[in-house]
């Protein structure tokens, strides 16, 4: 991310942290924007575009959390595409991707960056 970038960004609160169950995805609506939300075992939080770029459907919050060299994953759940949870890389396809955004956790609670 460019200094640009990060000085353009805009922080949304989408939820309370005790909302995120562990390894369990929600979806945040960020205007028309559909975000979805991982909380890891090791208490990572992540966000990426909740759109399966395989098939269109609003779908990757309802994915298999897991790892895949120890990396964090979402599979997702109608064609198990494996997608990196810090990067948004398909690792099945790595041309195909999934939008990732920034994520801070405040005492308000989860917000993304925009």
């Amino acid at each position: 991310m460019t200094a640009t970038q990060a000085a353009t960004m805009t922080w949304h609160l989408v939820c309370a942290s005790s909302r995120l169950q562990t390894e369990r995805g929600v979806t945040a609506l960020v205007g028309v924007l559909q975000v979805a939300l991982f909380r890891t075992f090791d208490d990572n939080v992540y966000a990426v575009g909740n759109i399966d770029p395989f098939t269109g459907s609003a779908v990757l919050s309802r994915g298999l959390v897991g790892t895949r060299a120890d990396r964090p994953t979402v599979a997702s759940p109608l064609h198990k595409q494996v997608f990196d949870l810090e990067t948004g890389q398909c690792l099945d396809q790595p041309a195909v991707s999934i939008p990732r955004y920034r994520v801070r956790v405040t005492d308000d609670g989860i917000e993304i960056g925009i």
